[in-house]
C-alpha cells in the first residue's frame, strides 16, 4: 500500500499585483461556501462594486508583508511544513495544495492517483473546523472523486482544535512569549465567520473556545480575551470584535498587550498586516504602550511534530478523527 499526505492551505495572490490579486479574489469570493449568498445576488456585487476596487488596496496591503526572498508567507511556509514533514515521514508522499491558488487540489490529487498512492491522508491546515474553511475543502475532494473509477484509503482529519500536540505547541510558544514580554493581557485573535453561519450550525466558534480553554488550562492566572478579527461586509460577525477590543484595552488599563491568532498555522496577511500593523496602531493610538504578536507555528518542529502525529493517528484507527 503506498501512503500519501496532501496538506491544504486557502491560498495567496501569485503576485502583490492588483491583477493577481483580482484573480485570487474571484476565486475566492465565488466560493458559495465563503459567501453565503445567490449567486444571482452576490455576482453582481463581487463584479460591480468589488473586483473593480478591491484588488488595488489589497494589493498595496500584500506588498508590506511579501518577501524579496521567499515572496509570499502563507506559501513559503506551507512549502516548509510540507518538506519537513517529508523528512519525518520518508516512507509517505507528501504534498500541498492550495484552494484558491496553485498547486490546485485536483491537481495534487491527481498526481497522487497517477503515483499510484492509495492510502491518502488529506490535512486541511484549519485547526477549527468552519463550513468556510474545511467545508470547501471536502467540496473540492469530493467533486475530484465523483465518477472515478478507483477511490483511495481516503482519511480527512476535518478538525485539531482539541488535539494535544497541537495545544502544547501553541502553549509553550505563548509560554515563552509571557515570560519574555510580561504583558498585562493575553489576547486571541481567531479568524471570524459572519453569525449567520453558525446559527444554521457552524460549529466554529465553539471549537475555537476549546482550543482557548486547552491552552489557559496549561498557562493558568494570566488575563486572557477571546476576541474575531477580519470582518467582511455589513453582515453580523462573531463579536468581541478584535479591533474593537484593542481600542477598549486602554482605557481598562491593558497597556502591554501579547496576541496570539491560533486559527492560522501560518503567518500571512491577517497576522503580518492585519494585527501587527493595523491592529497595533489601533492599540497603541488608543493609549497602549506595547504590542507583541506570538508567530505563527509556521516551520517551527513542534508543528512538524503535530502534523506528523495526525497522519500516524488517522493510519492507527479505522475511523476519521472529527
Amino acid at each position: 500500500m503506498k501512503k500519501g499526505v496532501l496538506l491544504i492551505n486557502l491560498g495567496t495572490p501569485k503576485t502583490p499585483t492588483p491583477a493577481d490579486v483580482r484573480i485570487y479574489l474571484k476565486k475566492f469570493l465565488s466560493d458559495p461556501r465563503v459567501i453565503d449568498m445567490p449567486a444571482w445576488k452576490w455576482n453582481p456585487i463581487l463584479n460591480l462594486a468589488i473586483l473593480p476596487h478591491r484588488p488595488e488596496k489589497s494589493a498595496k496591503l500584500y506588498q508590506t508583508i511579501w518577501s524579496e526572498e521567499h515572496g509570499s508567507p502563507l506559501l513559503y511556509y506551507t512549502q516548509r511544513q510540507k518538506e519537513m514533514l517529508q523528512a519525518e515521514l520518508p516512507d509517505y508522499v507528501v504534498r500541498y495544495a492550495m484552494s484558491y491558488s496553485e498547486p490546485e487540489i485536483a491537481e495534487e490529487l491527481l498526481e497522487l492517483e497517477q503515483m499510484e498512492v492509495d492510502n491518502l491522508t488529506i490535512i486541511p491546515l484549519y485547526p477549527q473546523y468552519s463550513t468556510t474553511t474545511v467545508g470547501s475543502v471536502v467540496d473540492d475532494i469530493n467533486r475530484f472523486y465523483m465518477g472515478r473509477i478507483k477511490i483511495p484509503n481516503l482519511k480527512i482529519v476535518t478538525d485539531f482544535c482539541d488535539y494535544l500536540p497541537y495545544i502544547n505547541a501553541l502553549a509553550d510558544k505563548i509560554k515563552m512569549a509571557i515570560n519574555e514580554f510580561q504583558p498585562d493581557r493575553l489576547l486571541f485573535s481567531y479568524h471570524g465567520i459572519p453569525v449567520s453561519y453558525v446559527e444554521k450550525g457552524d460549529p466554529y466558534a465553539e471549537r475555537c473556545k476549546i482550543t482557548t480553554k486547552l491552552i489557559m488550562e496549561r498557562l493558568q492566572n494570566v488575563p486572557y480575551t477571546e476576541t474575531f478579527q477580519s470582518r467582511f461586509g455589513p453582515d453580523k460577525w462573531l463579536t468581541p470584535a478584535t479591533d474593537d477590543t484593542l481600542r477598549a484595552f486602554p482605557n481598562e488599563g491593558v497597556k502591554r498587550v501579547l496576541v496570539v491568532a491560533p486559527s492560522f498555522v501560518s503567518d500571512c496577511l491577517e497576522t503580518l498586516h492585519e494585527l501587527e500593523i493595523e491592529n497595533q496602531e489601533y492599540f497603541m493610538e488608543s493609549g497602549g504602550t506595547e504590542f507583541k504578536m506570538v508567530p505563527a507555528l509556521n516551520d517551527d518542529f513542534a508543528f512538524t511534530q503535530v502534523l506528523k502525529g495526525l497522519v500516524l493517528d488517522q493510519d492507527t484507527r479505522v475511523c476519521c478523527r472529527t
